[in-house]
């Protein structure tokens, strides 16, 4: 063990004075001082009140909201960039989805003795009408068909002209329901977003949807289930429950819209390079921590870096800082799609989804590293605030007394407790980190939420003391990246030399038969994550300390050497941008069929550290015209557990099939 005390340079001391080692402590005194959970909370409960569909009016007035704010905190270029959607225009792998608009909603129950019963109001709870519903009326008897999903739902039961009432996704009954048996309408209680706290709350109303691309238009309303028990109770007593709807809405030719701001480099040499601060603004209302949270925050760091910068407090960015708010997935895809500038001038991407959680939600915070794919120091940075954040407020919480405390009034006084977290696939970052991209990006968000998708995600469950973190962790990282040069390098080493030794403890826990794959994938994840310090700030190879390191590294991991490679090389097709399943619109199974993708083995393997979709996810960023598929299988080993080889080569070669990659000629 002495050898590895060693291997800690030892400027490291020296910088060890520092509360954050690459980050100065005026600046750090200035940040911290500056951001303001309470403000951060009030623009959250202005973009709660929209309910924000992508393209509709709602959606306007929330990003106008977030222009406003930035225009009034000195932002001359903020602006909404508008992205044609029309359901044929294609921005890589993301088919555009038409504007969807709903003007008006209602079900209502007509009583035996004649009395209307309002169930439902689009007009006071959005959340009743499921996404994507068309405009529609019909009066009919109420059906329960289960599941809905299957055949034997609905032997002997008359369907036609009638409404379903059903525990699935309204788009998932479609088919049957509406298109094979003639279903009037549909009344869906599904439960979604599984937690422990998954179905607790019968009063709870979830966001339903229905497919954008449906060749069987309908419209659909969402119940809670405590009002489903109770239609389900009645029907089987033999009672009859008669429904009435109305409901004016329809999809439209728009544009995704995208509100942006920049703040300028000041290094000629650097201006050109890009970070890019990300979160994602549609949601139905009132979707407060998702996401107007993550929507919030970043607009609380621009406000903070633009208003430090002016009163000369901290030194502009050399770097240009992007802030952009885009609907979710979506919007991102055609972001670095439509614009190929932004894309090739993104060096690292800062995405916040879901940052204000209070206890009520039950909500654990994570600061999420970027795929094993894509190795990258940004994740060790973002960590180490991260870390610096967790000890700080953890000190205030036990103590009551902390240099940097971070809390608003009104906040909570807890610990942050924030996880430092391996990649978890489901939002924007994912995009970003899209080995058709390549730009590493740092995941803040909160898992799980009791209210995710409900009408109970509202301003009141948001803690400003979260929102005021969050935005710290987001602010002190984006500015770090933008500040970051050679001079700094010794700093950031310093973080990554200790973040790589608890990686490689990690490894020497695996079960035996697993440790030697992993060894040999940590030794080159470790080496390839140095040198992306190396390459970020402008050098040309590891420094002698570097290697050095990395040398005593390989000897506690005690890799093998690796066998040969075998089996057939792809590359990315370099004119299809983006990941196979993307909003709304899965490419993959579009291109491929849904029952040949459902036989795909990749699609439901379990490993001990990661699920189908994951695995898809990082095969398909492992080709990169080098690789070999066993090269691949082994990867994917590593990082998420054993899989077999036959299995990852089913599932190139169905990517193979629909033109996603193609064998390389040689190694690239």
């Amino acid at each position: 063990m002495r050898v590895l005390l060693l291997a800690v340079p030892l400027f490291a001391l020296s910088l060890s004075a520092r509360e954050i080692p690459f980050v100065p402590d005026d600046t750090l005194k200035a940040i911290t001082s500056e951001l303001s959970g309470e403000m951060a909370l009030r623009n959250l409960e202005g973009i709660a009140r929209e309910h924000r569909m992508r393209g509709s009016k709602g959606y306007r007035a929330a990003a106008e909201l977030v222009v406003a704010e930035l225009e009034r905190y000195g932002y001359g270029d903020a602006r909404i960039e508008q992205f044609p959607a029309n359901g044929t225009i294609f921005y890589g792998t993301q088919r555009s989805r038409p504007a969807w608009n709903a003007e008006f909603a209602e079900l209502w129950e007509t009583a035996a003795d004649g009395r209307r019963i309002r169930l439902a109001d689009w007009s006071s709870e959005p959340l009743t009408l499921a996404q994507d519903s068309i405009s529609g009326e019909a009066a009919g008897l109420l059906v329960d068909v289960g599941a809905g999903t299957g055949a034997s739902d609905y032997e002997g039961k008359e369907i036609k002209g009638r409404f379903v009432l059903t525990s699935s996704q309204p788009q998932a009954v479609v088919p049957l329901a509406v298109a094979r048996h003639g279903a009037a309408g549909i009344i869906s209680y599904a439960q979604n977003q599984p937690s422990a706290w998954w179905g607790e709350d019968e009063n709870l109303i979830r966001w339903g949807h229905l497919d954008t691309f449906s060749s069987t238009p309908a419209f659909a309303f969402m119940t809670t289930l405590k009002q489903a028990r109770a239609f389900q109770q009645r029907l089987r007593a033999g009672e009859e429950i008669r429904l009435e709807a109305v409901v004016r809405a329809e999809q439209t030719t728009g544009a995704y819209e995208i509100a942006m701001a920049t703040l300028p480099g000041s290094d000629p040499s650097l201006a050109a390079e890009e970070i890019v601060y990300s979160c994602h603004l549609d949601h139905p209302r009132p979707g407060a921590n998702d996401n107007a949270s993550g929507c919030v925050a970043i607009l609380e760091v621009a406000r903070t870096l633009r208003k430090l910068i002016d009163e000369e407090r901290i030194a502009p960015p050399l770097r240009t800082i992007r802030f952009v708010w885009p609907p979710e997935i979506e919007g991102t895809l055609a972001l670095l799609n439509a614009r190929p500038a932004i894309r090739s001038a993104t060096k690292a991407a800062i995405h916040l989804d879901m940052v204000g959680g209070g206890p009520a939600t039950k909500a654990m915070f994570h600061v999420t590293r970027g795929p094993a794919s894509l190795p990258s120091f940004i994740y060790d940075l973002a960590a180490a605030v991260g870390e610096f954040a967790n000890r700080e407020t953890a000190a205030f919480s036990m103590t009551g007394s902390a240099r940097f405390p971070m809390i608003a009034n009104g906040g909570g006084k807890e610990a942050l407790q924030a996880r430092m977290v391996p990649l978890t696939l489901g939002s924007d970052h994912q995009v970003y980190s899209d080995s058709s991209f390549r730009i590493p990006s740092v995941y803040l968000n909160d898992w799980p939420d009791r209210y995710i998708h409900t009408n109970a995600d509202t301003a009141a469950n948001v803690d400003p003391t979260k929102l005021e973190r969050a935005a710290f962790i987001a602010a002190m990282t984006g500015y770090a990246l933008a500040t970051l040069t050679a001079d700094d390098f010794p700093a950031v080493w310093s973080t990554m030399q200790p973040a790589a030794l608890r990686r490689a403890a990690r490894v020497l826990e695996l079960d035996p038969t697993e440790r030697p794959n992993a060894a040999r994938f940590a030794s080159l994840y470790e080496r390839e994550t140095a040198r992306s310090l190396v390459d970020f700030t402008g050098g040309t190879s590891l420094t002698a300390a570097m290697t050095r390191f990395l040398s005593q590294l390989d000897t506690i991991l005690a890799a093998p050497p690796s066998t040969r490679p075998a089996g057939v090389v792809y590359r990315r097709n370099p004119s299809l941008l983006g990941p196979m399943s993307a909003f709304g619109y899965d490419y993959f199974t579009a291109h491929y069929g849904t029952d040949n993708a459902q036989k795909l083995r990749l699609r439901h393997h379990r490993g001990p550290r990661g699920l189908g979709n994951e695995y898809e996810y990082e095969a398909l960023n492992l080709v990169d015209g080098r690789r070999s598929t066993s090269e691949i299988r082994d990867a994917l080993s590593a990082i998420y557990g054993p899989v077999p080889l036959d299995v990852v080569e089913e599932y190139l070669a169905a990517l193979a099939s629909i033109e996603v990659i193609t064998v390389a000629s040689g190694r690239d």
